[in-house]
Order: C-alpha cells, then sequence, then structure tokens
C-alpha cells in the first residue's frame, strides 16, 4: 500500500532540504517542518503571489519525478504552505547568489530562529504558529527583523517590500 499523497510530498521536501535517513532527533526537523508544511503561506504585498506560485511549482516538479499519474486537481491548487515558499525561495537564493539550496534554506529558517526546534526540543504547535503568523502579517521590524530575510541597514520598511526585494536587499547587504 502506498502512503498518501501528502505524506510522499511532505517526504520529498523535507528531502530537499535535510537528509531523512538521519534518526538522530537532535539532528531531524519532522515536527517542525511539518508545521511548516500545513500552515499556508497568504500574500498581503503586491507580487508576493509570484513565490506562492514558485512554491507551487514545486508539485509540479514532484509529480513528475516521482512518476504520479492523475494527481487530483484540487491537491495541485491548493494554497502554497511556508515549506513550500522557503524551499523555493532556497532555489531561487542559490541562483542568485550561490550556494546550495540546503544552505539558504537554514539560513532562513536561522532567520527566523526556527533552528533549535529539532525533533528532540520540545515545543508547541503555537509556538511555532506564532513566528509563521508574524513572518506572513508583516508585524516583525521595518528592519525585517523577525522575517525571513533581516537587514542590517534597510533603506525602506521591510513589512511594505514584496519579499522577492527583501530577498535581494540581503543578498546585497551579505556581499
Amino acid at each position: 500500500m502506498q502512503a498518501p499523497l501528502d505524506e510522499l510530498y511532505f517526504t520529498w521536501l523535507y528531502s530537499q532540504v535535510a537528509d531523512p535517513r538521519v534518526k538522530n532527533p537532535s539532528r531531524t526537523y519532522w515536527r517542525m517542518l511539518k508545521l511548516l508544511f500545513v500552515k499556508e503561506f497568504v500574500w498581503i504585498v503586491p507580487n508576493d503571489d509570484n513565490r506562492i506560485e514558485d512554491g507551487k511549482d514545486l508539485r509540479l516538479e514532484f509529480v513528475d519525478q516521482q512518476k504520479i499519474m492523475n494527481v487530483d486537481f484540487g491537491w495541485m491548487h491548493l494554497g502554497c504552505s511556508m515549506l513550500e515558499l522557503l524551499v523555493a525561495l532556497s532555489r531561487r537564493l542559490s541562483f542568485e547568489a550561490e550556494g546550495e539550496p540546503r544552505y539558504w534554506f537554514w539560513e532562513m529558517i536561522d532567520n527566523l530562529g526556527l533552528r533549535g526546534y529539532t525533533d528532540r526540543t520540545r515545543f508547541t504547535e503555537d509556538t511555532i504558529n506564532e513566528i509563521l503568523e508574524i513572518v506572513i502579517w508583516r508585524t516583525y521590524s521595518d528592519s525585517g527583523e523577525g522575517g525571513i530575510f533581516p537587514l542590517q541597514q534597510p533603506r525602506e520598511d521591510q513589512r511594505k517590500i514584496e519579499i522577492w526585494y527583501q530577498m535581494s536587499a540581503y543578498v546585497l547587504e551579505r556581499h
């Protein structure tokens, strides 16, 4: 019997950023990443819908790679999860700034303060959701602190800038 599509897809997404063969709970992130997987990212700043499409495009890649046929149309068009958003952004960062997508994914996780939430760590769903809500509703600081791309010297309020330009400013500031 085959696992449900969501489980297969989540395992595939996990494998894009971590080694699913690692069994040490102090070095695995299944629980935390599962919460990112079930949390939908919604856009409130113009053009962030493009980042949603990047995230949803991962489904096409997954279905193609896994040779899955007759995928439900509704599943393909569900909203974009926070995990999909971050995986897609890590790929964009890899292209824009070089480095492996995994490196960039974990840098964004660090920026969000989520790195410590391993499978060994005790935490509640509410703790992770509060962090994600700050990102989604842009209640982080104007410098981006508390968001995906915090800046040391922002030129404008990062809460009003589309994610693509936040990412670009972050990369420029780092180099």
